[in-house]
This record gives structure tokens, sequence and C-alpha cells, in this order.
């Protein structure tokens, strides 16, 4: 059959090998804990009464998402005690995660917006796109072991499918719930929603049952025998070296404030500046965390070899494979394709609400029927990715995703009108389904077999990170400007790409 994969008919049947069975039910372990720190969290905060640049603030929680690059060196080389001799390296620490994001979500459902600190939700839905995060780089990982690169399209297309099903799980499904137990704008009630996130606790139990069945990839990677020593201060710098990250961003809050403050003064521009200052705060924190690592590594906590091995040999192999300018080249594509729609997708929840669209009319509309459209365009990107390329459909994708920001514009012109609400999520939903399935498939193509999760992780890390810095403003950019001319700049957004994605193709080719 994977002889026959480019014909059409070969294609269909590939989609039911247990390989692609496999990432549509670990797609939906994967896609339930992103919406319940986006789009649905946001209304829950919303309803109890919190502020919109709040509110968009909150989307900071998932930047586990764009970091996991620091920790998956662990997951690649870090035996679970007990859990790794049951299970395997990759379900093992798949196990692990999934049962962290069920603790994660129980702790979201224990907290009260309206009456408790937000700080104990902000931790609570940190720890949920930390282990959200984990579960993503694992279940790459399996996927990119678990089958060769002419059927990680169908895969890619198929884990896109089970993901957006887990969205439309934690999005429309706990927007309905949440509805149902008796929550509304207006009239809101804290243990509707936390019935609601209980029951999506529940429901990562289908990840679970998908890892302990599924059976371990059968990849000939060479086995490293360190020491259970090497591996304790291995995780230990990691920990130090995180808590110091953290540390310097809570210590460095209160002079935030006034630093924004002042920069406003001086720019005039309330977004620059913030963005401004967070950035100072980014790169201070890094550097805290990374001179904790140098001086423990120095100390003799954990071997220098092994960090080498851990993080130094994965980006020498993938600058060394492609060379310098090519190199920069793909990280430059791999950071900049998705930032039109992220930042879009983090105010648009609470602008469907504010165009006086209801949670029921959301959740049917967007969720339910975006996710239909979602997973035809996945797999129809898929298809098309088979049968003219991966660069083709990538180019396409990008296009259709910068046009339809455009739609946003006239949604926002015509206020509450369902009609045009349907027409710009199916343009939207079927270009981001297929935009997607490409891209999955080309950063697939780029990972060594030897550093499956390191690389596939700091490409991913990279994809999210400047977008969701910038979504995190989104809020802000709104009351400044208006959805209107924030739709338009989303748009403008996904221009640079068009030409990335033209000199990349001219340069580079995936192996069939």
């Amino acid at each position: 059959m994977i002889a026959n994969i480019r014909s059409w008919q070969g294609s269909l049947r590939a989609f039911f090998t247990p390989q692609v069975i496999t990432m549509l039910f670990l797609g939906i372990a994967a896609g339930l804990p992103l919406l319940l720190i986006f789009s649905s969290l946001s209304l829950w905060l919303r309803e109890a009464g919190v502020e919109r640049s709040a509110v968009t603030y909150f989307s900071w929680a998932a930047l586990g998402y764009s970091f996991k690059f620091v920790w998956a060196p662990l997951l690649d080389i870090l035996p679970l005690p007990i859990l790794h001799r049951l299970l395997g390296r990759r379900r093992s620490w798949l196990f692990l995660s999934q049962l962290m994001i069920i603790t994660s979500i129980i702790l979201m459902a224990m907290v009260d917006p309206a009456t408790h600190s937000l700080t104990l939700m902000a931790i609570a839905a940190v720890l949920l796109g930390f282990s959200a995060a984990t579960q993503d780089v694992v279940i790459d990982a399996y996927r990119i072991e678990s089958a060769d690169t002419r059927l990680q399209a169908l895969m890619s297309a198929s884990y896109i499918a089970g993901y957006r099903i887990g969205m439309l799980m934690a999005g429309a499904g706990a927007l309905m719930l949440a509805s149902y137990f008796g929550s509304e704008m207006g009239e809101y009630d804290y243990l509707a929603w936390r019935q609601s996130y209980l029951i999506m606790a529940a429901l990562m139990l289908i990840g679970v049952a998908t890892t302990l069945l599924s059976p371990e990839p059968e990849v000939n990677k060479k086995i490293h025998d360190d020491r259970k020593r090497d591996y304790l201060g291995l995780m230990l710098t990691f920990a130090l070296s995180i808590s110091g990250f953290i540390g310097c961003f809570y210590l460095t809050g209160d002079w935030a404030v006034q630093a924004r403050l002042q920069m406003l003064s001086w720019v005039h521009n309330g977004p620059l500046a913030a963005v401004g200052v967070e950035l100072v705060r980014l790169v201070l924190a890094t550097l805290v965390a990374v001179i904790i690592a140098r001086v423990l590594i120095l100390m003799g906590w954990v071997q220098k070899s092994i960090v080498h091995r851990s993080y130094v040999e994965p980006v020498q192999d993938f600058f060394k494979r492609y060379g310098l300018s090519m190199a920069l080249l793909l990280l430059l594509l791999i950071g900049l394709y998705r930032i039109s729609d992220i930042v879009l997708g983090v105010v648009a929840n609470i602008f469907y609400q504010d165009m006086g669209f209801t949670k029921p009319e959301i959740a049917t509309v967007v969720k339910t029927f975006g996710l239909f459209m979602t997973i035809v365009g996945g797999f129809l990107g898929g298809i098309l990715a088979l049968r003219f390329g991966v660069m083709r459909i990538l180019f396409l994708g990008a296009v259709l995703s910068a046009l339809t920001n455009l739609l946003f514009m006239l949604l926002a012109q015509m206020g509450n009108d369902i009609v045009m609400l349907y027409i710009v999520i199916s343009a939207d939903n079927l270009s981001g389904g297929l935009a997607s399935a490409a891209f999955i498939a080309f950063l697939s193509s780029l990972t060594n077999i030897s550093f499956t999760a390191v690389q596939y992780a700091i490409f991913s890390s990279l994809m999210t990170l400047l977008p969701k810095i910038l979504g995190g403003y989104s809020g802000t950019m709104v009351e400044s400007i208006g959805y209107e001319q924030f739709f338009l700049l989303t748009a403008f957004m996904g221009v640079p790409v068009l030409l990335l994605v033209f000199l990349a193709a001219r340069r580079f080719r995936i192996d069939d």
C-alpha cells in the first residue's frame, strides 16, 4: 500500500493504517488541553468580570508550547523509573504527561476567578501548558518514529483531525456544558464552569487509553548507558534553571509596570511599550536561567558530555545538514509561518462575544462547524501534499491564511450576522487545516531520527514563540486600533511568509 501511496486509491487506503488511526486518538488528547488555556478560559474569565486586556495575557500560560525545546532533550534520554520498563521510552513519558494534564485541569476547576486570586488560576494554567507541551513533544516524536516520510502527511492529517476533535470537546463542549449548567454573560455561575472543567479532565482518559493500548515505536537508536546520577543531575539542573527563570519574571513584575509607564512617555504607543518591556524581561530571565545552568555544570552536577549530547548535537546536526544560510532561512520560515492566524486566534472568541454572538452560537458555528471544515482542510492538505508536493501546498496555505483574515474585517463591519459568521469560519478553518497538514509534514521532514524529540520540539517551539508573545497583546491592540484595523494588520503579517516559502521551495526538497 505504501508503494502505491501516490495514487488516489492508495492515499485513501493509507488513512486506515494502524499508525494513522493511532494518531487520530493521540491528536484528541493533544487538542483538548489547548482551548482550556485559550478560548474557553477567556470566556470563563470574561464572565467572571476580568478585564479584556488581562484575559489575553493569560494566553502566555501556553508559552510552554514555545519553550518545550528546553526540556525536550530530557524526554529523549531520561528514563522514567518503573514506567520506562513497563511502557518504553515514548509511552512512559506520554502516560506521565497525560496524568499531569488531568491534574492541572482539576486544579483550574478548583479556582473561582471572580473571588480567588488570578495568580492561582495562572499557576494552574501554566502547569497545564507545561504538561500539554510535554505531551506534544512525545506525540511528535512518536509520530515521526512510527512511520517513514511517505506516510507523514497522512499521519499529520489524521493528527489534525483528532486535534480538532479534542479542541471541539474543550471549546464547544466546555461552552455548551457551562451554558447548560447555568453560567451566562451577566449571570456568572462558578459551579457551572467547575463542572465543565472536571468533565474535560475525565475526557483526557481517551489519551491515556490510547497510550496504554498502542505499541512502542521500533526505532534503532543508539541507547546511551549513563549513570543514574547523571540523569538526576540533569533533571535538577533543568528544574533549578526554570525556577530561576520564573523567579526573575516574578521579581521584575513591579519594575515592569514602572518601565512600561516610562517607555510610554517616550514612544506614546502602549502596545509597543509593553512589548519592549516584556522582551527585556524575557531576555533577562533567560540569562538568569543560563547562568544557573552554567554554574551547576561547572560544579559538576551534570557532565558536560551529556549536556553537549542533549542540547548541542541536535542543533549542530541541523546546521551541518543544511548549511548556515539554508538553515537560517528554514528557521525564519518556521518562526513566521503561522503568525497571522495565531495572533488573530487569541482574541477571536472575545471578538465573537463582542459582536453579540451567544455561547451556543459560538459553540455551534465556530467550534462544531469549524471543526468539520478544519478536518476537511486537513485531509485535503494531506492528499494534495502527496499529489503535488509539500512546498506547493505550504505556499497555498500561506496565501489562503492571510486572505481569510480579511474576511474578519467584513464580519466586524456587519456585526451580528450568523450567515457571514458561517462564511468566515468556513474559509478560515478550511485554509487553516490545509496549511497545518502541509506544515507538519514539512517540519517532520526536517528532523533527524537520531534527535527526533529535540529537533521537532525546537521547530514547533519556534513556530509559536513570536506569534504567542504578540498574541498576548492582541487585546491591548484591539482596544487601541479597533477590530477592523487589527484584522488588517494580521493579514499583512502573512505577506513576508509568502516570500520565505518561495525562497525555501527553490532550495529545499523533501525526499519522497
